[in-house]
């Protein structure tokens, strides 16, 4: 079976070959605790998977990302699950080292105590190692449409609150923040009130850019999810894309990499050719799992097997408009409880992250 590349890629050429895939199901939620993922609806994950495309172009421009390192967090769940197996279970800890030792996005839900605090420590960990921390701020109002990563600030006012909370522990140090992700396609959708949540996205956005230090990316779905590009650039614009960085694309999804380009192109093109992206490559080496339907009881989205790591994190992209590639899922963390024995959204699960990591 042909499989993605994983290794760190420099340069102007980089290369990611996808998988002839099995079987059965496809992405993303947040539980409780601040872990990532975003529950995503059964029509919304692209259904067959296309290999990836030679990534080639013009030297970027404008990137705020260029030339910077990751952070790679030592105490996450990947790198603690590598120090329990170490002694017994060295070859899948060496597996699950494909993990630990790539940068990836940390979530920054409601959950308890204070924001600031939680933001604080993240930045405090990566500047201390020379490295620019990426958060996900995921605390919006109806929060996935009430599925697997149902909850969120229970009012505006409170997410206003939150929002200015989370800024406070920026101090001004680099970091990226990818911005609610699916807020802005839900709000498309109409499951949410769409210009209240809007207004939210853009009072959010200008929070964060006052920090004087915070790059900026608003999620805009995936490239099988809003068709339309004229009402997703309206959407975009209402929540101030053009204060932010720029938007971020398939975060939590398997869509391949080269059909999230094209379609990062076309939004910024709808947006007015000039605005960047970056694009979540944590689990998508093999695209999403082929067919319709639901598997085994559960959304196809959810915990499919199969799948593969996709390209390492970098902001050598290559692209005029695309910023870097990025994990920002956490791979090995649970989409939701979508079937009998899965683990709630968000929760770290050692068995997926080691297939995941095996097949890549």
């Amino acid at each position: 079976m042909t499989r993605a590349v994983t290794r760190p890629v420099t340069g102007m050429l980089w290369i990611a070959l996808a998988a002839t895939l099995m079987s059965a199901c496809g992405s993303g939620g947040d539980s409780a605790a601040d872990g990532p993922t975003t529950g995503h609806q059964p029509g919304r994950a692209a259904q067959n998977a296309q290999p990836a495309d030679v990534l080639a172009g013009p030297p970027a421009s404008r990137n705020p990302l260029a030339g910077k390192a990751f952070f790679v967090d030592s105490s996450g769940p990947a790198a603690v699950q590598v120090a329990q197996w170490e002694a017994q279970r060295k070859a899948d800890a060496d597996q699950i080292r494909k993990i630990a030792d790539r940068p990836v996005a940390l979530w920054i839900g409601g959950g308890s105590g204070a924001v600031d605090a939680k933001v604080d420590a993240v930045i405090g960990r990566a500047a201390a190692k020379g490295q620019l921390p990426i958060l996900v701020a995921y605390n919006i109002p109806h929060r996935d449409c009430g599925n697997f990563s149902a909850g969120g600030a229970a009012s505006a006012d409170e997410y206003r609150a939150w929002i200015r909370s989370f800024a406070a522990g920026v101090k001004g140090r680099p970091v990226v923040v990818i911005l609610e992700p699916d807020a802005v396609p839900h709000a498309v959708e109409g499951c949410a009130d769409g210009p209240a949540r809007l207004a939210l996205l853009a009072d959010a956005v200008g929070v964060l850019k006052a920090t004087g230090s915070a790059s900026v990316y608003l999620d805009a779905g995936h490239a099988h999810w809003i068709t339309d590009m004229k009402r997703l650039a309206s959407a975009l614009q209402k929540a101030d894309v053009a204060s932010a960085d720029g938007f971020a694309l398939n975060v939590s999804n398997f869509i391949v990499t080269s059909e999230n380009l094209s379609y990062g192109n076309r939004v910024s093109d709808a947006l007015g050719g000039k605005a960047h992206f970056v694009i979540d490559t944590s689990r998508n080496g093999a695209g999403p799992l082929p067919g319709t339907g639901d598997v085994n009881g559960g959304p196809r989205w959810c915990n499919p097997p199969g799948r593969l790591l996709g390209q390492a994190p970098t902001a050598d992209t290559g692209q005029q408009r695309l910023d870097a590639l990025l994990w920002i899922k956490r791979p090995g963390e649970s989409d939701g409880a979508c079937r009998p024995g899965e683990p709630e959204a968000g929760q770290w699960w050692p068995d997926y992250a080691l297939d995941l990591a095996k097949r890549s």
